[in-house]
């Protein structure tokens, strides 16, 4: 059996504000495999990106208050800054959700994309201009040695995406995280970047964690995917499966509130009603129960565990443990 490249466990992230103590990751745990596409899917708030910023101890001002992180055998939550720093953009990068704030106006792109060669390999400034070149071609920038020179204002939104992807690939990571790399895209450019995705994946062999609200993107990307909502993981397990049959309300729900071209008859759209909890003020129990279209009485008493139901999927559901489908509503 193939050994997780990372584990996250139990991870809890919280983030102290004048209404109280927010709960953004909340018992989070799953493993990211070698070389493999795992999505990350919820709506704005539930915890995603945060999750994604903590795996990098990049969640300040929030604080870890418990969990572990662990990668090649070290727990990242445990360790000092100064080793966070090794691996941190040398063997797990990431890219932003917005290249604009993410790349810094004031310095050239090849410069930018030349800094992690000279910070982690210790490279001359030659040697780290002449790879982050190479990258930017490899990416897809025409006329890369030029362009290498211009600033990110000079750049489209597309190729200020794809020097965000070459930075974070100069170092050949064996993880990448990719939060919402398709925002503000549009979508031509979407299917090029996610093209560009997969290629590193093939390519590099980087196994690498897609957050992202498109449930499109996630069914042609991931093999696994996570769905998250209040800082919880509610369903989890091979995407194909999840999406043929999801087994919690809320990823029925947001399947159920897409179109669907596959489909030989087409019923109308259902919108999840309400908005998301508060994650100051989560109501009792299930956090999904006053949306849910499923729910029983236990739902508003007792909290559900992330539990196996099915022979490949896990789901935080006390309809769906005990037996029942999810159809109709």
């Amino acid at each position: 059996m193939t050994q997780p490249l990372l584990e996250v466990q139990d991870l809890r992230t919280v983030f102290t504000t004048k209404d109280g103590i927010v709960k953004a990751v909340d018992g989070v745990s799953f493993e990211l495999l070698p070389g493999e596409t795992l999505g990350i899917v919820g709506e704005s708030g539930c915890g995603k990106s945060v999750t994604a910023l903590s795996i990098m101890r990049l969640q300040r001002p929030g604080k870890i208050l418990g969990g572990k992180v662990m990668f090649k055998g070290q727990d990242l939550t445990r360790v000092s800054e100064y080793e966070m720093r090794e691996v941190r953009g040398k063997e797990i990068a990431m890219i932003f959700q917005d290249p604009m704030t993410s790349l810094n106006p004031v310095f050239r792109v090849g410069w930018q994309v030349a800094e992690p060669n000279r910070i982690h390999q210790g490279w001359d400034a030659k040697k780290a201009m002449t790879s982050a070149v190479s990258m930017l071609q490899r990416v897809g920038i025409p006329s890369a040695a030029s362009r290498a020179r211009d600033y990110p204002h000079q750049f489209s939104g597309g190729m200020r995406q794809r020097a965000m992807i070459a930075m974070g690939l100069t170092t050949t990571p064996q993880v990448l995280i990719a939060d919402e790399p398709t925002t503000a895209l549009d979508v031509t450019i979407q299917a090029q970047i996610l093209d560009l995705l997969r290629t590193v994946n093939k390519d590099f062999g980087t196994a690498t964690i897609l957050i992202t609200h498109n449930l499109g993107v996630v069914a042609g990307m991931c093999e696994r995917v996570i769905v998250m909502y209040a800082g919880k993981i509610v369903e989890a397990g091979p995407t194909k499966d999840v999406f043929a049959n999801p087994k919690h309300p809320y990823t029925w729900s947001l399947l159920k509130s897409i179109p669907r071209l596959d489909e030989d008859r087409h019923e109308p759209l259902k919108p999840i009603e309400g908005l998301p909890p508060s994650l100051v003020d989560l109501p009792s129990g299930c956090a999904f129960h006053p949306r849910c279209s499923f729910k029983v009485e236990r739902c508003s008493r007792d909290v559900p565990a992330l539990l196996r139901v099915g022979e490949t999927q896990l789901a935080a559901c006390w309809v769906t443990q005990a037996g029942t489908e999810l159809k109709g509503a």
